[in-house]
């Protein structure tokens, strides 16, 4: 069978199995809606929330990333992995006890402040709209290459499977079916993964490939080669980096305190019956999200090699297949400088010829190495399935920002748990249209949009949250002031030296060298500082509030 037969068949499969799941298990309350009910088993909370952390970007991007930027790139895994580790050792156990199962919900309520929990629900939906509208335009891409559909259509297929178990099932639905995405995704990256190791070194464990000699006899090392290869095109050594140390320390930091502070995985810890469940949950999780960030260097150390192979100095007419199949999607652009007929993949723009878009590297991947047609079909339905995953957790974040820290904490105190859950849905249903017409319709500043997302969640919830369980003395005064000037000073920066039209300048003018994408390390530690200062002018907080931090802080359940 061919590509696109085998992709009908292994994505229809997988999308018929997502909504069963979501039918069996429909959402009869609030409590089931936001929180699965409080009763899903450690392991299957695991499962679903490395599907959940897994998005697009870490199953297509990442590995994309590290592949056309080499060492530079380690600051995406270094970041994004620690990001986890944070969240689920540092936070995690004590905003489970603490019982309130949002980010703006802990904020209001930490901070007697309905202004506070405001601030905390318009960060929580820029950064999960940001997330959404990526999603859906990673499931239009798939669809356009695989099932030879127009982008557009693409994100209205996912629009419509997202919404059908979504806004059904509610947190519940997206549990279990998480449950099966992940192992749908994580099936889908290993097997091309262990086939191309064995291909190129021998060794069917990817991790260990990516450091081996190569399988042709020579005695060269996998790494070594890559560094030759980049050398004779131009580019810098694949192994060493060009960015400053300060700057590197600062994306990681960035990354890693905006990740542990993202909303739509802090939820997943209040879906288990205890605080002992969360922490073996959370175990469960890192196991099972390490297993794909370790091979993702090794994927990208793979593809970069077959890729440079295959295209460098080889005539265009006699490319195979899939150069032309990605052509069409327009990721993949050559243009033929010289008019000999040969493609010159280069490091010079004025002589390079081929323009590579880097989200293609994971799904290309297995054509480019001339793996069986299935594979490629289910590295399809893994991109897919991440993106789905994700997308859902951060629709679920939206529709309870709406419906639970909006309508039932501040404009409806009284309304029933049926009304509630009837908005949790209209606001779900809202946020799948608005991330479907974003991802149609992406904003040119897409790019610095996702970092200020990364950017604002560090600057703003990050040591609200920290604070608020670490320090009894922090009162609302403080916390505002912080995440006010924390978020403005990071929105100023990315606008300054992110969007086009308003005269940043280039790196030379950054502040202390820092980049955007590393920039809320700096909002972050402003955001601290005026937290810590501005509190000590003010009264402490209510007694109640001081007895109940230290209430989260004790041992046990």
């Amino acid at each position: 069978m061919d590509i696109q037969i085998w992709t009908y068949l292994i994505v229809g499969v997988s999308f018929a199995l997502y909504i069963g799941i979501a039918i069996w298990s429909r959402a009869g309350s609030t409590d089931e809606f936001y929180v699965a009910g409080g009763h899903v088993h450690p392991l299957a909370n695991g499962m679903a929330t490395a599907a959940d952390w897994m998005s697009a970007a870490s199953f297509i991007s990442m590995a994309g990333l590290i592949s056309f930027m080499g060492f530079d790139g380690s600051v995406y895994l270094m970041g994004w992995t620690g990001g986890y580790v944070l969240l689920a050792l540092m936070l995690a156990p004590y905003l489970r006890k603490f019982g309130k199962f949002t980010v703006p919900d802990f904020i209001g309520d930490r901070y007697y402040s309905n202004f506070a929990r405001t601030v905390g629900v318009v960060c929580a939906l820029i950064v999960s709209f940001t997330y959404v509208a990526g999603q859906m335009r990673g499931v239009g891409v798939v669809f356009a290459r695989f099932l030879e559909v127009p982008i557009n259509t693409g994100v209205i297929i996912g629009m419509v499977i997202v919404f059908f178990y979504a806004v059904l099932g509610g947190m519940k639905g997206i549990t279990y079916t998480q449950v099966a995405q992940y192992c749908i995704l994580i099936f889908a990256y290993m097997v091309p993964a262990i086939f191309i190791s064995i291909q190129l070194t021998g060794e069917w464990i990817p991790q260990i490939g990516f450091g081996s000699q190569l399988i042709d006899g020579s005695g060269t090392y996998l790494l070594d080669k890559l560094d030759g290869l980049h050398r004779e095109l131009g580019f810098a050594e694949y192994t060493s980096g060009s960015k400053s140390t300060l700057d590197i320390f600062a994306i990681t930091m960035a990354l890693m305190v905006g990740t542990a502070g993202l909303p739509h995985v802090i939820v997943r810890f209040f879906t288990v019956p205890s605080m002992k469940d969360a922490r073996i949950s959370a175990g469960y999780a890192l196991i099972l999200i390490a297993i794909l960030y370790t091979t993702a260097p090794a994927i990208a150390a793979f593809a970069r090699t077959n890729l440079i192979e295959t295209v460098s100095d080889s005539k265009y007419d006699t490319m195979p297949e899939w150069f032309s199949n990605w052509e069409e999607t327009g990721l993949i652009s050559f243009e033929d400088k010289n008019q000999n007929g040969t493609i010159q993949y280069v490091a010079d723009p004025a002589k390079n010829e081929l323009n590579i878009d880097r989200d293609i590297i994971v799904l290309a991947n297995p054509e480019i190495a001339r793996l069986p047609n299935w594979v490629i079909a289910l590295v399809a339905a893994g991109g897919l399935a991440a993106a789905l995953s994700t997308a859902a957790g951060l629709l679920l974040v939206i529709s309870t920002s709406v419906s639970h820290d909006l309508i039932k904490k501040q404009i409806k105190p009284d309304i029933s748990d049926k009304g509630e859950l009837m908005w949790a849905r209209i606001a779900a249903g809202a946020a799948v249209i608005v991330a479907g017409y974003f991802g149609i319709n992406p904003p040119g500043f897409v790019a610095a949009t996702v970092a200020l997302a990364f950017g604002l969640a560090a600057a703003s919830f990050f040591p609200a949250i920290v604070l608020g369980i670490f320090d009894k003395r922090m009162n609302k005064e403080g916390a505002v002031a912080g995440m006010v000037i924390g978020t403005l000073l990071m929105l100023f920066y990315m606008v300054k030296y992110k969007l086009q039209g308003f005269g940043g300048g280039g790196e030379e003018d950054w502040w202390f060298g820092i980049s955007p994408e590393g920039f809320g390390t700096v909002a972050m530690c402003i955001n601290f500082i005026v937290s810590l200062v501005i509190s000590r002018f003010y009264a402490a907080p209510p007694e109640e509030v001081q007895n109940m931090i230290e209430r989260i802080r004790e041992p046990g359940e």
